[in-house]
């Protein structure tokens, strides 16, 4: 192990119910970073920190503090401190008292020599005078040096989230873990104390684990960062290659504001999307598929007249330093940030440098269920559920005979129930509704990501089984929908040797 790392975690998974809460984890954490874990409501963030902490003890996998596995011990013998969300001060104690609570209790070891010369380790509580020293240090930290005998109550949002923290590091840990400190604040107030909360990092020297939702806050505050979603790391980096180089669809869509397409390689660093070729700089096989991603303010807008993409402004918000403009390519919608006035209604041509094109492979290129199998009725069963389809498509020119056996050109006759196959379904070709009864199943909408004329959707049902849908149509994350699929859509392709199967 490298000497700065501070912490390790390896294969770790966190199960509730048999549901994956976090799922092979794995991360190493340098001393003095500060590393966030970032991702939406559920992604498993917290409850990462909890295991850190010691709140909750992971179901399998390593955690290593200093090349020690602390996954087993209780959070009173990890030397980590955490912050909260909410505050959990003393209501009938001042600041003071607040933050010395810990110290007051907290004993330390120090060495004896007795008599017969042999050292002995006993334990003192800290003195007075100790205690003092320590609570002015972290007041001074946390810019809260004569509030000592404030009434904690009488506080500010954002005072008494600096009496939380200072109540953490008064105990010099050697990490402090953050779960969503500045969630309770107003927004003016979060942005303060992110620079507050950096600066602090700063002076200190520990190591920071923080928890946000917040993009904004990730960006600002990271040495590291460290996207989530279903309980998986999808990218760690640093805030600039999160935002420059994103792994896929979701981390671009995540984090701050993308125009995503679906593109092809047509040549050696040439990629078709929007309707025009492309130079690029990243290198990917001709003629694959693959989603393409631009920032807002890496297209830059010229008159109409000018080589490029041609494009229609239908759109104009003024944001205080840019404006924001939705622009028209046929039926692809196109984000654009600029510092230019432009009236909406008019023709223009778009440009993008080769450099600011980000080319990703496609996460999801159709819908596979590689456990699929055929039953007794002919249907194929996948997600738990029976869907009607064509089973004469596994050998061409059969058909099936009144008793439910497929018949080949040659005459064999085949049993197929039981035969395992693999099902694919195109995105497209999925139809999802709010009528619950219309479809085959039904599942609850856990991300959705514009792709620049059409919303891609992840449909998710009760065992955990995933639809991804193609759709122009607006949806809502976490509405419950029906899925519906034409039998003549759904691919069959044998797994094992048909002729086993032989009547």
């Amino acid at each position: 192990m490298e000497k700065d790392i501070i912490l390790e975690l390896k294969n770790v998974n966190k199960v509730f119910d048999e549901s994956y809460a976090v799922k092979d984890f794995n991360l190493y954490v340098r001393k003095g970073e500060f590393v966030t874990f970032l991702g939406p409501s559920g992604c498993g963030k917290t409850t990462t920190l909890r295991m850190i902490a010691g709140l909750e003890m992971p179901t399998s996998g390593e955690i290593l503090l200093n090349g020690k596995d602390i996954s087993q011990l209780p959070p009173y013998k990890r030397p980590l401190n955490t912050v909260f969300q909410r505050y959990a001060l003393f209501s009938h104690l001042d600041v003071y008292d607040n933050i010395a609570f810990g110290l007051k209790l907290k004993k330390i070891p120090y060495k004896v020599t007795d008599k017969n010369g042999k050292v002995k380790i006993k334990y003192r509580k800290y003195t007075r005078q100790e205690i003092d020293e320590k609570v002015n240090k972290a007041l001074k930290i946390v810019d809260l040096e004569s509030f000592e005998c404030r009434d904690v109550t009488t506080l500010s949002g954002g005072q008494q989230q600096r009496v939380a923290i200072a109540r953490a590091i008064v105990n010099e840990p050697e990490i402090l873990l953050l779960d969503e400190p500045l969630g309770a604040l107003d927004l003016k107030m979060r942005k303060e104390m992110q620079l507050e909360l950096k600066e602090m990092h700063r002076k200190l020297g520990i190591t920071f684990i923080y928890v946000t939702h917040d993009q904004e806050e990730a960006l600002t505050m990271s040495d590291v960062i460290v996207v989530m979603k279903d309980g998986q790391i999808q990218q760690i980096g640093t805030p600039m290659d999160i935002y420059n180089e994103p792994k896929n669809a979701f981390v671009a869509d995540f984090i701050g504001e993308s125009n995503i397409y679906v593109g092809t390689m047509i040549d050696k660093m040439k990629v078709r999307f929007l309707g025009k070729l492309w130079d690029c700089v990243d290198d990917f096989p001709i003629n694959e598929k693959v989603d393409v991603v631009v920032r807002p303010e890496d297209i830059v807008i010229h008159d109409e007249n000018y080589p490029g993409v041609k494009a229609k402004i239908v759109n104009k918000i003024f944001k205080g330093i840019h404006y924001q403009y939705t622009a028209m390519v046929g039926n692809n919608e196109v984000l654009i940030q600029s510092v230019v006035d432009h009236p909406i209604d008019i023709f223009v041509s778009l440009t993008i440098e080769p450099d600011l094109i980000q080319i990703m492979h496609r996460e999801y290129t159709s819908n596979i269920y590689q456990d699929a199998y055929i039953n007794k009725n002919n249907k194929v069963v996948f997600a738990g559920t029976n869907w009607d389809c064509d089973v004469t498509q596994l050998v061409a020119g059969s058909h099936l005979d009144d008793e439910g056996y497929l018949i080949t050109p040659n005459g064999k006759k085949y049993d197929l129930n039981d035969i395992d196959v693999i099902a694919e379904i195109d995105m497209k070709d999925i139809e999802i509704s709010d009528n619950l009864e219309e479809g085959n199943i039904t599942g609850q909408i856990v991300q959705m990501v514009w792709i620049g004329d059409h919303y891609q959707l992840i449909v998710r049902t009760e065992d955990e089984d995933d639809f991804v849908v193609d759709t122009e149509w607006t949806w809502n994350e976490f509405d419950t929908v029906s899925v519906k699929i034409d039998s003549s859509k759904i691919k069959l392709t044998l797994k094992a040797d048909l002729s086993k199967y032989e009547v």
